[in-house]
């Protein structure tokens, strides 16, 4: 397997940063870690080795990302406007630097895929939402998308908002964008098991929301043997690619 340790230049953080490269063609999936996680996370938890089949064949290639996690969304001492300031930096490196440079190493420039895990799940259906030309495909597992899990309460706060997908998508009428979702493949993972049930109102609300608008996406419910861990994330992100590229 190509494997490759990158880095680059980030004007809008000001600092040089990291990812990783598993594969050597096929649609570049973009992963962002769990909370606390770094570029290695999906490799060293065996999330990579369990994609294996997928890119020896050259179907996807995975790149993961660093974040900023600890500087915006779980940076409790900082009020709530800044930590959304904090991750709006990081949407514009994702998208105006990261994302350039990705496709300058693979010649790729069509739509591209999210993943994550938990936190990482936040963001790959959260990029998505928010930049449906960028990224057509995503699969979400065991994440929390509602910003009230970072404050408790947000206020009014617009910037704060608009990252909170089970709150926006309610809102968002506007047909460009949901021209673009219908037209993408969204799979949203959950367990019913331990550590789960702070992801589920916002899984719930999400669905419903899909629903209502007529936007086509797969909410799925596994058992309440299904924790909140990397044992069935390492089975669900095969399962869901065998559903996407096979």
């Amino acid at each position: 397997m190509h494997k490759e340790q990158l880095s680059h230049w980030s004007g809008e953080l000001g600092r040089e940063m990291p990812l990783n490269r598993y594969g050597h063609s096929g649609m570049p999936i973009i992963v962002f870690p769990s909370s606390g996680g770094s570029h290695y996370e999906y490799f060293d938890f065996g999330m990579i080795e369990a994609c294996r089949e997928f890119i020896e064949a050259g179907k996807v290639q995975f790149f993961a990302l660093a974040s900023v996690d600890s500087e915006s969304w779980l940076h409790d001492s900082k009020p709530p406007h800044d930590r959304a300031l904090a991750h709006e930096a990081y949407d514009r490196y994702v998208i105006s630097e990261a994302i350039p440079f990705i496709q300058h190493k693979t010649n790729w420039f069509h739509p591209m895929m999210t993943t994550g895990c938990s936190m990482g799940a936040y963001h790959a259906l959260n990029f998505l939402l928010r930049h449906p030309d960028v990224f057509q495909t995503t699969v979400a597992l065991s994440g929390i998308y509602d910003a009230r899990f970072f404050f408790r309460d947000y206020g009014n706060d617009p910037l704060v908002y608009e990252n909170s997908p089970s709150d926006f998508i309610w809102n968002q009428n506007d047909g460009w964008f949901i021209d673009h979702y219908r037209s993408a493949n969204i799979i949203v993972c959950t367990g019913l098991g331990d550590w789960e049930q702070d992801g589920l109102p916002s899984f719930y609300t999400l669905k419903k929301a899909f629903e209502e608008k007529q936007i086509p996406a797969w909410f799925d419910e596994w058992g309440e043997d299904v924790s909140h861990d990397w044992i069935w994330w390492r089975k669900q992100i095969p399962y869901y690619l065998e559903k996407l590229f096979s």
